[in-house]
């Protein structure tokens, strides 16, 4: 297995482990804003989908800015150095999924095969399905295996599933 499919399957690992995203994007005035979100794999378009609500600023901003970014890592241990966390920070432009749309429908079920405790939440009208398409990846395999990936080939392997 060459060195570049290992790090995609670490990166896809990383993804599949982790259900939680420091969430980036710009407010009106251009600065920086950071925030969580729960994120979960759209395997047939090999993009990533949240769900948020109009009353988070995250929203707001990235209705006016579709470009954002999404920084995952692995879950710290006692005993883990912290620089030794795999880790990806994912550059991403968002698009909105339109209401009684079938592709709505399609990204609430998969959201809903890894957050099933959120289906009342899905109903809501302040809160929102967004795709999230991969644009750019830097992953952080460990301590010194640090690459940047090509989009293409992290949305391809996302569609490769498990």
């Amino acid at each position: 297995m060459s060195t570049h499919q290992v790090f995609l399957d670490s990166l896809y690992q990383l993804l599949q482990q982790q259900r939680l995203a420091s969430f980036g994007t710009l407010t009106n005035q251009g600065l920086p804003f950071v925030s969580m979100v729960p994120f979960a794999l759209d395997a047939e378009h090999g993009r990533l989908l949240i769900h948020i609500s109009d009353m988070a600023a995250h929203t707001r901003y990235l209705k006016e800015r579709p470009q954002a970014s999404l920084m995952i890592c692995q879950t710290p241990t006692e005993d883990a150095g912290v620089h030794d966390l795999p880790r990806v920070t994912l550059q991403v432009e968002a698009t909105l999924l339109e209401r009684n749309t079938p592709e709505r429908e399609a990204a609430r079920d998969t959201y809903l095969g890894r957050f099933p405790d959120v289906a009342f939440m899905t109903d809501f009208t302040d809160f929102h399905f967004f795709a999230l398409t991969v644009q750019r990846v830097r992953h952080v395999a460990g301590f010194g295996a640090a690459r940047t990936l090509s989009a293409e080939d992290v949305c391809a392997r996302i569609r490769q599933g498990a």
